[in-house]
């Protein structure tokens, strides 16, 4: 089995859990998944080099030429050209004779992209519910299904109703890399670019690893990105049209939330879809990672109060800045187009910044640096009151409160947000009179942090979140 192994970063838990399975006693049937680009097919072939392995990637030709296919992959593992020459009916007569010929200890089965044979054919679940309760449970094999369908590996593999629910032994769904994890990408790049990187690449390995880490970041920008021909620059449309049947749709959501809409009425306002089949769309986008749904925490759900943003730094980027550039970045204005990128991108990594510090507060209690170990973490508004972050602990109970700023800040700059922030926090109703309060802030850097802490102040700068 031949499979290139790109850049490989942050997957040592993934590993992990893999090795674990592979030696195991007994068989497994392990699923991994996750959204298009994020590196499952690199991870696997990690885990399986040096290993008695049959990589088999599906797509949407014909059934026939994809059993035939994996056919010749099973004769290479065997090492027997006359296994495919078998006349082989189905799927299950396949998996019968491939157990019949193999004479070694453990063996691993790939199938990647998974849902690419359901598609086909939508029986596909409950054959391989066959292959493994009458063939594969009871022997020394792993098999592995890959899928990049999130939606479909969860209802058509993982989902209560699928004929496969209860037979994996494990399952992963892979996330985009941390934010850490860029130096490794860009060790030449400053705390602030990794940053300008991240908001516009995201954790995404395939898209890291498009970019130059021997020129600057906005050198990138222009001739990986916003350069007609390059990867980045038709990637948003070729996902659009992957993954969603009306694309136009979608595009015009996208570009609704790139714009500043949050709410559901700014949205349908902004795209004209009637509200039945825009709230369909937005569960689909959801689905697919690229939004979020944000309720102000410490609150009852309340549907109406949902607020949404693009969760995806890579698709915030396109629809910000490509997307609304398009007819001069076709003609090639790519330096014009740059300048008006660099004048607001600023703001585009305030939002970007304020999410991933939300995303690490997890990290920083992990390592010891908060004050208690949240439950539940999310940002709070109400009326024009807003609070960026907010990490609660019912089991105390303790209320931890932060405000973000893409900015560097001076020591009277920073007292006077934190002072603010304490009058907010009166209106936010969670345990109130019970709680313990803790006031913090998160900015690129912030003067008089030593002396701010010393008052009880929880401050954390960009640095940290490279630590």
């Amino acid at each position: 089995m031949i499979l290139m192994i790109q850049q490989f970063v942050d997957r040592d838990e993934e590993l992990r859990f893999l090795e674990e399975r592979f030696g195991s006693a007994g068989a497994e049937l392990v699923v991994i998944y996750g959204r298009r680009r994020i590196g499952k097919t690199e991870l696997v072939a990690r885990f399986v080099k040096g290993k008695p392995a049959v990589y088999f990637l599906a797509d949407r030709r014909p059934e026939r030429d994809l059993l035939l296919e994996l056919r010749a992959k099973m004769a290479q593992v065997l090492a027997d050209e006359s296994f495919a020459k078998l006349e082989v009916k189905d799927w299950q007569e396949l998996f019968e004779e491939f157990m019949g010929w193999w004479r070694g200890d453990r063996v691993i089965i790939v199938l990647d992209e998974f849902p690419a044979l359901i598609e086909g054919n939508r029986a596909i679940p409950s054959v391989f519910q066959r292959i493994w309760d009458l063939r594969l449970k009871d022997s020394r094999v792993m098999l592995i299904l890959l899928g990049s369908s999130v939606g479909m590996m969860e209802t058509e593999v993982l989902g209560y109703r699928s004929p496969l629910y209860g037979r994996r032994t494990g399952q992963w769904k892979l996330l985009p890399l941390r934010f850490r994890y860029l130096r490794e990408f860009f060790p030449k790049y400053d705390a602030v670019d990794l940053i300008r990187a991240y908001g516009c690449l995201g954790g995404v390995p395939a898209y890291l690893l498009k970019f130059d880490p021997e020129v600057s970041f906005w050198a990138n920008v222009a001739g990986k990105i916003l350069r007609r021909g390059e990867f980045l620059y038709g990637e948003a449309e070729f996902l659009l049209r992957e993954e969603l049947r009306e694309p136009r749709y979608y595009s015009a959501i996208l570009k609704a939330l790139a714009a500043g809409a949050s709410s559901f009425g700014e949205v349908a306002n902004a795209t004209g879809l009637e509200k039945s089949i825009l709230s369909k769309y937005l569960d689909v986008l959801e689905e697919l990672g690229w939004i979020e749904r944000l309720y102000p925490i410490g609150e009852r759900l309340k549907p109406r109060k949902g607020l949404y943003q693009i969760a995806d730094p890579y698709m915030g980027f396109w629809f910000r800045y490509v997307f609304t550039n398009k007819s001069d970045l076709e003609l090639g204005e790519v330096e014009s187009v740059v300048e008006r990128i660099r004048r607001d991108y600023d703001v585009h990594l305030g939002v970007v910044f304020e999410r991933l510090f939300r995303e690490n507060l997890w990290d920083l209690a992990a390592k010891g640096l908060l004050q208690s170990r949240p439950k539940s973490v999310g940002k709070w508004w109400f009326r024009d009151q807003e609070i960026d972050a907010i990490a609660l602990d019912d089991t105390q109970p303790s209320a931890m409160f932060f405000e973000v700023k893409w900015a560097s800040l001076k020591k009277a700059e920073a007292i006077k947000i934190l002072q603010t922030l304490e009058e907010k926090v009166q209106e936010f109703r969670w345990r109130k009179g019970r709680r313990s309060e803790f006031f913090g802030l998160f900015a690129r850097e912030v003067e008089g942090r030593k002396d701010l802490s010393e008052k009880g102040y929880v401050l954390f700068e960009l640095r940290d979140l490279l630590a």
